[in-house]
């Protein structure tokens, strides 16, 4: 089972993106599981949403302790959260962040085995015209992990978001996956 924790702000899409990333992985055939946690409940304060893939029947109802892959959709949350709290020895953390690979391991509590970095927010700005990275973070997902194809993401996003707001919201996953830098490290 892979299990992935998203970390965002209220009004960010951290709940959007987890569900997304679920129905794409459904399309590819996975057993998936997505929900979100609340702290308080308002704009801009911080949200963790959960996502579960496996090619088997998901009996599990907690919430992510040891994550494989931590999405951090707003980068502030590095200086006030732990983001790599429980995250597995070969886990990924993808983040949008226009910062350098040493200045965001910096941050880090914990060293992932994969480091993934896209300025997210200036793909949002330019395709959508608004600050809401979730969608392109997704392309990020999909680039630095292989747990499901950008065309299934693509697809999903297009479900979520009718019309030529779908259409927006895929090209922004799809210009995230070609910008994202994947780091071994």
């Amino acid at each position: 089972m892979i299990e992935i924790r998203f970390h965002g702000r209220g009004g960010q899409g951290a709940v959007t993106a987890a569900n997304i990333l679920a129905s794409a992985a459904f399309k590819a055939g996975k057993y998936v599981q997505a929900f979100p946690f609340f702290g308080v409940e308002r704009r801009g304060a911080p949200v963790t949403a959960f996502t579960r893939i496996d090619d088997k029947p998901i009996r599990i109802k907690t919430q992510i302790y040891e994550p494989d892959i931590v999405v951090v959709l707003d980068p502030s949350l590095l200086d006030t959260v732990d983001v790599t709290a429980g995250l597995k020895d070969d886990g990924i953390v993808i983040v949008n962040t226009e910062k350098s690979k040493e200045e965001v391991l910096e941050k880090l509590k914990k060293k992932p085995a994969k480091l993934a970095l896209v300025d997210a927010t200036t793909i949002a700005l330019d395709v959508l015209g608004l600050p809401i990275t979730n969608t392109a973070i997704l392309g990020a997902v999909a680039k630095a992990t292989g747990i499901v194809e950008l065309d299934y993401v693509k697809e999903a996003i297009k479900e979520t978001f009718s019309g030529a707001l779908g259409e927006k919201n895929a090209k922004a996953a799809e210009e995230a996956f070609n910008k994202t830098v994947v780091y071994e490290l």
